[in-house]
């Protein structure tokens, strides 16, 4: 049996970022991996360019069981640190909105970074490797039955993601670890990821696959978020839609002002003031898609003139452009989510190291935790920072 001060379950970027930083600490670490390839995650993430983080990250930027759970592994590893591997690997990036930092180039160059830091502090990465069984053994050291051979360590850490994007091998072995050592695990669903019509919906909408607009979107509890919301064949999609369906239970409604930062009444009076005799169809055409008007709004009264409008039908108009209610059938799953809410619980974990509270030597690091980030770079600087925090205390 091959003997290694730390083993870590998982070649993504919370994986090989904690075996980096324990290696440079002269720890003797191997990490495994079932897949083909490190970091199949991050090189698709971001279109492919990799939104490895973000300049303006905060606490309240994740999700989490408990609140304050994040708050010393974000402080310990910010996202400055990254930013300052990365340039020191000679990657070149630029900034998008909110603050979101994509590589100029591609994905790989963070796998490649990744790979040569495992590569400097002297770690083994080994892929295509599938574990059978883990043990803790009398002498408190994990045992590991693979098949490619026995192995046992000091520390195991387990960061092997969560259940998002099954086809690049995502599974719920790290959750099943977990409850296999005893630590309660926190009901697991989809998140930042497109809804889905009804059948009805379907049918009145599909024809607006395509149209992107900015929107402010508000969920039933009043979080919200301001981007573009997107049309699907399937749905609504679009980083507004992502953001607020981390914060969507079934059947709620969610509220989209189709005119962010504008105040609809205002506009409807200052238009029947001025143009009275302009049709409703072209007043709205001006605010929005042709094709967006004459789907959501009644035909009867796209023709009408303003000014023929009487005070409840401009109401209502004013309450359809601010705040349009609708309910979705749910969500595409786990097939297409960026993230896994839920997961293993916090209270079950130091918030310094990662490490079980009640299992000497165990730690969890990355997605298989219950901490969702938002859109934007959020859930990668997580990675980062608890695969350091651990990295330092195993």
């Amino acid at each position: 049996m091959k003997h290694h001060d730390v083993i870590i379950i998982g070649a993504g970027a919370a994986g090989l970022m904690c075996a980096a930083s324990a290696g440079y600490r002269g720890r003797d670490v191997l990490v495994l991996d079932n897949a083909k390839q490190a970091g199949r995650k991050i090189l698709i993430s971001g279109g492919g360019r990799c939104n490895f983080t973000n300049l303006k990250v905060e606490p309240n930027h994740f999700l989490c069981g408990n609140s304050h759970f994040v708050k010393s592994a974000l402080a310990r590893y910010r996202s400055s640190d990254f930013i300052e591997l990365v340039e020191r690997h000679g990657i070149e990036y630029h900034e998008r909105d909110h603050g979101q930092l994509f590589c100029n180039d591609s994905a790989k160059d963070i796998v490649a970074m990744l790979m040569t830091e495992c590569e400097w502090a002297s770690v083994k990465v080994q892929l295509r490797t599938d574990i059978s069984a883990v043990s803790k053994n009398a002498q408190s050291q994990f045992e590991l039955t693979t098949d490619k051979g026995h192995y046992s360590c000091d520390s195991l850490v387990i960061a092997t993601g969560g259940l998002s994007m099954p086809k690049l091998g995502a599974t719920p072995y790290g959750y099943q670890l977990a409850k296999q050592f005893g630590l309660n695990v926190l009901p697991t669903c989809a998140g930042l990821v497109p809804f889905t019509w009804h059948a009805e919906q379907k049918l009145k909408f599909e024809s607006l696959s395509g149209i992107a607009v900015p929107t402010t979107i508000t969920a039933k509890d009043g979080t919200q978020f301001s981007e573009a919301l997107l049309f699907t064949h399937r749905g609504l999609s679009g980083p507004a839609i992502l953001q607020i369906s981390n914060y969507w239970q079934p059947g709620e409604p969610i509220s989209i002002n189709l005119l962010p930062g504008v105040d609809a009444r205002a506009a409807i009076a200052l238009v029947l003031a001025n143009h009275p005799k302009q049709n409703l169809k072209n007043t709205l055409s001006h605010w929005l898609p042709k094709r967006l008007v004459e789907t959501l709004f009644d035909e009867s009264l796209l023709s009408k003139a303003m000014n023929q409008l009487v005070h409840s039908e401009l109401e209502l108009l004013a309450v359809d452009l601010e705040s349009w209610e609708i309910v979705m059938n749910g969500t595409e799953g786990y097939r297409t989510a960026e993230v896994t809410l839920g997961g293993v619980d916090t209270n079950e974990l130091s918030s310094k190291t990662m490490e079980a509270k009640t299992v000497p030597g165990l730690f969890f690091v990355g997605e298989v935790v219950d901490v969702s980030g938002w859109l934007g770079g959020f859930n990668f600087q997580w990675a980062w920072s608890s695969g350091v925090a651990a990295g330092l205390a195993v």
